[in-house]
C-alpha cells in the first residue's frame, strides 16, 4: 500500500514537469498528452487506496496544475530560449510620444513648415520637433507656412499662412 501511494505522488510530480516541460518544448501536445495520462493515473491510484485520499488527490491537482503552469509561464520569458523567442516590448525614443497639452498649448500662435501634405492631417515641423496638425480646411501643400490657430487636447489645428 505504501509504494501505491509513493507510484501516485510520483505520477503527479511527473504530471507537474511534464507540464512545465511542455511550456518550454514545442509537441504539439504530445508532452500535455503524457501529462494528463500520469495525472489521471495517479487520481486512480488515489481512489483505489481509498474515496477519501481519491478527492484529496482530485483537490490537489486542481491546485498544482494551474499553479506548476503558472510557475512555467512566470519564468519562460527568463530562460534563454524564453528570451530568443520571445518579442521585446516597445521601445520609445525621446521626443517620440506625443506632448501633453500642457507643452501643446506653448505652440498657440506659433509658425510651422509643413513636412507632409495635410489632408487634412500631415506632419509639421515646430523647429526640430515634428507634429501631427490638422488643416483648418482642406489641403495644405508641402514646403508651406502654416500657424496653430487652436488646440484641442493633443489635436494642432493650423491654418495656412497666405504668403508662404
Amino acid at each position: 500500500m505504501f509504494w501505491w501511494l509513493v507510484l501516485a505522488i510520483f505520477l503527479f510530480l511527473l504530471c507537474a514537469a511534464l507540464l512545465v516541460a511542455e511550456v518550454f518544448v514545442p509537441s504539439f501536445g504530445l508532452i500535455s498528452l503524457c501529462a494528463l495520462a500520469s495525472l489521471v493515473g495517479g487520481i486512480a491510484i488515489f481512489f483505489k487506496l481509498s474515496p477519501t485520499a481519491g478527492w484529496a488527490g482530485v483537490l490537489v491537482a486542481v491546485i498544482m496544475i494551474p499553479a506548476a503552469l503558472g510557475f512555467a509561464y512566470k519564468i519562460f520569458p527568463k530562460t534563454r530560449f524564453g528570451k530568443e523567442v520571445s518579442l521585446d516590448g516597445p521601445t520609445r525614443q525621446k521626443g517620440d510620444a506625443i506632448p501633453d497639452t500642457e507643452q501643446l498649448q506653448g505652440l498657440l500662435g506659433k509658425q510651422a513648415m509643413v513636412i507632409s501634405p495635410l489632408r487634412p492631417v500631415g506632419m509639421c515641423d515646430f523647429s526640430g520637433t515634428r507634429l501631427e496638425c490638422v488643416a483648418e480646411s482642406g489641403y495644405v501643400e508641402k514646403g508651406k507656412t502654416v500657424e496653430v490657430i487652436k488646440i484641442e487636447g493633443t489635436q494642432l489645428t493650423v491654418r495656412e499662412i497666405e504668403n508662404s
